[in-house]
């Protein structure tokens, strides 16, 4: 499932007005090899038609920072989940959104910094990009979203 339209919503948890009017770009992952990259490539194709379309000004590291927080978290959606996995993007001229949704109902742990740790850095890394992070448990498992402000 792949969609890119326009879409309204209501959600709370945007922290936008409700009803505001986004791009919206979707994909169910099955954990196949390949996954987390054609996941960088839809998120690639994302921000490209949000600043043709929507006229969006990413920041000097808006577009590595993203990337890098969508592989980070279709990684984890891939490691620790047992199921498909659902990638969402959304945004419009001001803020984007990378949500993740899986089956798995174990909230992600997030570490002290500590360099000398192997592993455990994933979740470390997109609160440090992103400008904010939610978790919570929903009916078919977990949603992650990291909500990224863009340039004015």
């Amino acid at each position: 499932m792949n969609e890119q339209a326009p879409s309204r919503t209501d959600d709370p948890f945007r922290g936008t007005a409700p009803s505001s009017e986004v791009l919206l770009s979707a994909e169910v992952f099955d954990g196949e090899p390949g996954c987390i990259a054609q996941a960088r490539a839809l998120a690639d194709h994302f921000l490209a038609r949000l600043v043709a379309e929507w006229f969006a000004v990413l920041g000097e590291h808006t577009r590595s920072d993203l990337m890098l927080a969508v592989s980070e978290l279709v990684t984890n959606a891939d490691r620790y989940s047992h199921g498909p996995y659902l990638l969402e993007l959304e945004g419009d001229a001001r803020r984007i959104s990378v949500t993740v949704y899986d089956s798995s109902t174990a909230l992600p742990v997030l570490y002290s910094p500590d360099p000398a740790r192997l592993g455990g850095h994933g979740m470390e890394i997109v609160v440090a990009l992103c400008d904010r992070l939610t978790a919570e448990r929903v009916p078919v498992g977990k949603r992650i979203r990291a909500e990224f402000t863009l340039s004015t």
